[in-house]
């Protein structure tokens, strides 16, 4: 994966982040909504939405996908400062990269997104999002938080 795929990927991360905030939803109930096809044309898009403030690209991907809003608050209930969505974003990216190993990127932000660890990252009263990636990764394969 070369520099401007991986900054892409790390937009649409984000970008995830940002809408499941947003609604309210599950990061996994966003990747749901897109689907593998959406998740590959924001990767592609990407480098144009770069430009777009979160708020504008997010509205218009929330009207698209006729994405609810939901009642899953990870913001309100926190008792810590909430981790910018670009820093989560950026989390799963690098895990995303790693588990992937550059194939079938959309596929696998399907699947990481989907995933146990994506509530565990979203626990943001834990310190998950705190974990090494290499930690998260493990757990992801390993399909279970390891001790």
């Amino acid at each position: 994966m070369d520099k401007k795929d991986y900054n892409d990927l790390i937009y649409v991360c984000s970008l995830i982040e940002y809408i499941a905030r947003e609604t309210k939803n599950h990061r996994g109930d966003i990747v749901e909504s897109l689907g593998v096809e959406g998740i590959e044309r924001q990767l592609k898009d990407a480098e144009v939405n770069h430009c777009l403030s979160f708020e504008q690209v997010s509205f218009e991907i929330i009207e698209q996908y006729g994405i609810k809003n939901g009642d899953y608050d990870t913001i309100s209930s926190c008792r810590y400062s909430v981790p910018a969505y670009v820093d989560i974003g950026k989390l799963y990216a690098i895990v995303i990269k790693d588990v992937s190993k550059g194939k079938d990127i959309a596929k696998t932000v399907k699947k990481v997104f989907s995933s146990f660890v994506s509530d565990a990252i979203s626990g943001f009263n834990s310190d998950m999002y705190y974990q090494n990636p290499s930690y998260i990764e493990e757990s992801y394969l390993a399909g279970e938080l390891l001790s």
